[in-house]
């Protein structure tokens, strides 16, 4: 267990796009005996090609539950219609507040540049707060943080008006399985609309077993290629023999809003190298 543990504030658009993104992190984390939390912030109620709405809602807001409990991780979803985010003054309060109320030491986020608007505004939101959550006049209700934390960026493949620049790869190859049970969890969208809205719906297995193995196949898969992709970073911070052995990892960017990632905190914030 970590003496004095770490908090992990995750900021994703949608219900499944943590764990997706850096669920493998999670599971490090709470295996560490630090606290992590999962934020989705909109609700997920449009992410479907049959149902929608409320139930919708509901039923994604249940499979989170059901992933943070493997991850060992709290998720919260925030009640905004998926689809529908913007980047107004009342939704920077709700981060400001959430980010306030958790106090982390890392906060993660998606880029600002990506193909979905959810994903952008969430990135423009958390960026927005980072200054404003040290400013007590700001939601002054809620009491405001001494000082930003580090803050990262989730990889993803997007190069226009620039690509995802690695600042720390982690292996997540201890934890690759219980990471697809997670995405096992969130069956609406890994099993339903992104099989849908990719036009492979029918190549689903209807057993449970075969499905977690198609999911595997081809999510574990991403995580392989940024293993691959970013093979240097490995080597650079695991040692050339251990980063070179990596199959399964996850990438961070830290944003320049927060603190400055060191030489003197970085081991401190990623305990995973050593």
């Amino acid at each position: 267990m970590a003496s004095k543990p770490l908090r992990i504030l995750v900021f994703g658009a949608h219900p499944d796009d943590c764990d997706y993104k850096v669920g493998g992190l999670a599971l490090l984390y709470s295996r560490k005996g630090h606290k992590v939390k999962f934020v989705s912030v909109t609700n997920g109620d449009a992410g479907h090609f049959r149902m929608g709405g409320a139930a919708l809602a509901q039923r994604r807001k249940a499979e989170a539950e059901r992933a943070a409990r493997i991850a060992g991780a709290a998720y919260e979803v925030l009640d905004i219609h998926d689809g529908t985010l913007e980047p107004t003054a009342a939704n920077r309060l709700m981060i400001i507040r959430v980010w306030r109320e958790f106090g982390p030491d890392l906060v993660i986020t998606h880029r600002p540049n990506d193909y979905h608007p959810d994903h952008r505004y969430t990135s423009q939101l958390v960026e927005d707060a980072a200054f404003m959550v040290t400013v007590p006049n700001v939601a002054p209700l809620t009491p405001h943080v001494a000082s930003n934390p580090v803050m990262a960026y989730m990889s993803d493949g997007f190069k226009k008006p620039c690509p995802f620049t690695p600042d720390v790869a982690v292996s997540i190859d201890s934890v690759i399985g219980e990471k697809m049970r997670m995405l096992d969890c969130h069956e609406s969208q890994m099993y339903e609309w992104l099989p849908y809205n990719r036009g492979v719906l029918k190549e689903v297995p209807a057993g449970a077993k075969e499905r977690l193995a198609w999911l595997t196949k081809g999510w574990a898969g991403e995580n392989a290629e940024v293993a691959d992709k970013y093979r240097t970073k490995l080597r650079k911070l695991y040692g050339a023999a251990k980063g070179a052995r990596v199959k399964y990892a996850e990438a961070l960017e830290i944003c320049e809003y927060g603190s400055p990632l060191t030489k003197e905190n970085l081991h401190t914030l990623f305990p995973f190298f050593r």
